[in-house]
């Protein structure tokens, strides 16, 4: 009888920690159940490169929302996106969305380069100036290829 309670208490004590590992990863994830205090802008970029769902979009380097939407458009053959924005943050209408990199090694994030407008985005509209990925590999081969034309 002793022995049954021990695994009880053992198995109970698992789940706890499973389950508080599992909130903190969508905490940290920034996954989220869509809440009623934020709100979705779409965009479309020519190369969305390291973008994943989750991936944080900032501006001027602080998260302020995550990507919950990434598929392609078979029309246009562009990465459609969906940026959920944190309720409190206005973006002004005249913004650029911007497929950035932390480094050479580091990950892929979306960075929203603010305009001078004072008109802000309502929910559910479209960011229309974009740039999308550079891929390294690309720019590496054109310095390789360029540098050993110019000898």
């Amino acid at each position: 009888m002793r022995e049954n309670l021990s695994e009880v208490l053992v198995g109970a004590a698992v789940l706890a920690v499973a389950a508080g590992f599992l909130a903190y990863s969508a905490r940290v994830t920034g996954f989220s159940t869509g809440g009623a205090d934020g709100y979705a802008l779409t965009a479309s970029f020519r190369s969305a490169e390291g973008i994943t769902l989750g991936t944080d979009v900032r501006m001027s380097g602080v998260k302020v929302g995550s990507v919950t939407g990434l598929a392609l458009n078979a029309e246009t053959f562009r990465a459609d996106t969906t940026l959920s924005f944190d309720g409190d943050v206005p973006v002004p209408n005249d913004s650029t969305a911007v497929v950035a990199s932390e480094g050479l090694l580091g990950g892929s994030f979306i960075e929203i380069m603010p305009g001078g407008s004072f008109d802000n985005f309502v929910a559910g509209e479209q960011i229309l100036d974009t740039q999308g990925a550079v891929s390294l590999i690309s720019l590496l081969v054109a310095a390789v290829s360029g540098s050993g034309g110019s000898q």
